[in-house]
């Protein structure tokens, strides 16, 4: 069987990846391949080994090589090839993924041939042993023409997963709820679509809590989420840093009100604002170094949600910007400890002072 899992919803697609686990006997014959490593000798072996103990293998590989662009001196080769830009009709041997392709002066251009990559594995999908399970998951869509694609629809299946938006999401959240054994008022479910943000993963967590808290066959209202979901809190401070960032004092003045109005403490909104300043820090650092959301996630240790909330913020600032604004926190921190000024004084000047610092450079 060959199953090949595509688009960016990555949560739903590693949940569809867990019903294909509980639906067959794998035993311990599960195998997981990081296909950036290009390791395609290793994976087809893999495919190949008779499960033991166990009626069925299953091997996962996840991601595709990546387009890499040569060193300076080098010209192009088979780092500069995405195995999404593939022809189906377009071979290329699989012993080519190790080979290296040669510069001007001679360098390699490090990695695996995206291309015959993606056409090896392609070709020995006809071939899998009737044992075997091979799920290949890709974090955005392929298109028609891809040789895996092509595989998928002779001899397997293909599934774009992309993830629900505005009224899909609603429904989502509702569904999510009801398979949990809950109702989700539906003011309830737009609250945390629009609290939360998009992310499933987050999401899930939070109709999960959520749902234990009302109890079976209870249901979550929109005050349940008000009390219950600090990411509601988060994401209302992230609202805040981007006001900031847009140099919009009115509105993040307005968002620091509507918190302290929420019952938010004045040091838990500085010691927010301050963990969204240095994850902009790391987000745009590790950005600019090329690193993809999810890896950037896995590098600075940070939920996949709060890279994907940060990465437009980021753009907004340079360096300089954010460490005078992290400054000024410590500085209206300080404030707060000493008992300088009222707390709603020291955070109005905080919006002034992030405002000012980050204005001025």
């Amino acid at each position: 069987m060959f199953l090949l899992f595509h688009g960016p919803d990555e949560f739903s697609a590693r949940e569809e990846l867990a019903r294909v686990r509980q639906a067959h006997d794998f035993s311990h014959n599960v195998d997981t391949f990081a296909g950036a490593d290009g390791d395609l000798s290793a994976i087809l072996t893999t495919c190949d080994t008779v499960p033991f103990l166990s009626e069925q293998r299953l091997v996962v590989v996840e991601g595709l090589p990546k387009r890499r662009r040569a060193a300076k001196g080098e010209t192009g080769g088979a780092g500069e090839t995405d195995a999404g830009e593939m022809d189906a009709g377009e071979a290329a041997p699989a012993a080519k993924v190790a080979s290296k392709g040669k510069g001007k002066k001679g360098k390699a251009a490090g990695g695996p041939d995206p291309k015959a990559f993606a056409q090896g594995l392609a070709d020995h999908v006809p071939h899998l042993p009737e044992a075997t399970v091979l799920v290949v998951l890709v974090d955005e869509p392929l298109e028609a023409g891809h040789p895996l694609m092509a595989a998928a629809q002779r001899h397997g299946r293909a599934r774009l997963f992309t993830p629900p938006k505005g009224e899909r999401l609603d429904e989502w959240l509702v569904k999510r709820a009801g398979a949990a054994g809950v109702r989700l008022a539906p003011d309830a479910a737009r609250l945390l679509a629009v609290e939360v943000g998009e992310n499933l993963r987050l999401l899930a967590a939070e109709v999960d809590k959520l749902a234990t808290y009302a109890g079976a066959g209870g249901t979550i209202t929109a005050k349940d989420v008000r009390a219950l979901t600090p990411a509601a809190h988060t994401a209302r401070v992230f609202d805040l840093t981007d006001a900031l960032a847009r140099r919009d004092r009115t509105r993040a003045l307005a968002l620091l009100h509507e918190l302290l109005a929420a019952g938010e403490s004045p040091f838990g909104i500085i010691a927010l604002t301050a963990f969204q300043t240095r994850a902009l820090l790391q987000v745009k650092t590790l950005a600019e170094r090329g690193l993809r959301p999810y890896e950037i996630a896995q590098s600075a240790g940070m939920a996949p949600y709060v890279v994907e909330k940060s990465l437009p913020l980021a753009r907004q600032f340079t360096f300089a910007q954010l460490e005078a604004a992290h400054h000024a926190l410590l500085d209206v921190d300080m404030a707060l400890k000493h008992s300088r000024m009222t707390p709603e004084l020291a955070l109005d000047l905080l919006v002034v002072e992030f405002g000012a610092a980050t204005a001025s450079r």
